[in-house]
């Protein structure tokens, strides 16, 4: 799912593009993209793009006349600016918004169409859509320890609560814990005060570094091929392939569409984490330590790097 470094980019990259001018009309290519009825969605044609801002993870469009079309890319929506009047690709496209000097195409991969298109009036109706939770780069140490610590949640979860932090989903949280050298599952009633100041920096750090490296890849063009794992990343989509600090492969736990990358060295005191379908299946032959995990060849060693691919003459 594209988070706050990949939203922020898109913001810049569409605001560059459409900001004072007109919005010609929307194409649908499903209607179960667009899920508000009130006002329809033709209103919008025509409107001028007033400005383009980011509330929590969605993207939206400030349209003259006191609209706001806000789109949700959810896990598997992306964004592409094409020429204007593109037409909408096959199955995976769900809408265009149409400009006189390009479209910005909305698709979605897979089968599960979750990617939403919101159009409201109002500020009001717009903050309706936001979950409410705290900016994490806007946030002093005390406003952030509020959020975290308002319930007691496992770190992971704490920080993809959009009720307590904006943006922030299943790859910076773990990114973000593996710089803050902490367990994923530690509660947040349990941390030091020492814990939440390193939690609160490295969250800044982490976000703020992905943005500018994202930032630079776009390059002024317009940000293609956002996804969730990339090689630079820490832990975060890199099982078994060795954490950069301490060379110790990477855990994780998967449950349900959410993971936990973690580095058991650094973050959990040599402690592998329980994944509880796997370790039913194993049962005593869980590994709970480093030292087990790697006496165990299958489970532990980490993985070599891919051979690079042969082109094909």
């Amino acid at each position: 799912m594209p988070e706050l470094p990949d939203i922020e980019v898109y913001v810049e990259a569409i605001a560059a593009r459409v900001r004072a001018r007109p919005l010609l009309r929307v194409r649908l290519g499903s209607p179960f993209v667009l899920r508000s009825v009130d006002p329809p969605l033709g209103e919008a044609a025509g409107k001028r793009v007033e400005d383009v801002r980011r509330v929590g993870k969605r993207i939206v469009l400030a349209l003259e006349g006191d609209l706001f079309l806000a789109l949700h890319l959810m896990i598997a929506g992306r964004l592409h600016w094409r020429e204007a009047g593109a037409k909408l690709p096959g199955r995976v496209g769900l809408a265009a918004l149409d400009f006189e000097d390009g479209t910005l195409v909305l698709t979605e991969a897979g089968t599960k169409r979750r990617a939403a298109i919101h159009l409201v009036r109002g500020a009001a109706a717009l903050a309706a859509l936001d979950r409410g939770g705290i900016e994490p780069l806007d946030a002093d140490l005390a406003a952030f320890r509020a959020a975290l610590t308002r319930e007691n949640h496992t770190l992971k979860r704490a920080l993809t609560d959009p009720s307590l932090l904006s943006g922030i989903g299943n790859a910076y949280s773990d990114e973000i814990l593996h710089r803050a050298r902490l367990s994923p599952v530690k509660l947040t009633s349990r941390l030091t005060d020492e814990e939440l100041a390193r939690l609160h920096a490295a969250t800044r750090a982490v976000l703020t570094e992905w943005t500018d490296r994202l930032r630079r890849e776009a390059a002024g063009g317009f940000p293609e091929g956002v996804t969730a794992f990339r090689e630079e990343m820490a832990v975060h989509g890199r099982h078994r392939q060795p954490c950069p600090v301490c060379g110790t492969a990477v855990q994780r736990i998967v449950r349900a569409e959410n993971e936990v990358n973690y580095c058991p060295r650094c973050q959990t005191e040599g402690q592998i984490l329980s994944d509880r379908s796997l370790a039913r299946l194993l049962k005593e032959d869980w590994p709970r330590t480093i030292e087990e995990l790697e006496r165990n060849p299958a489970l532990g060693a980490p993985r070599p790097p891919p051979a690079p691919r042969r082109r094909s003459r």
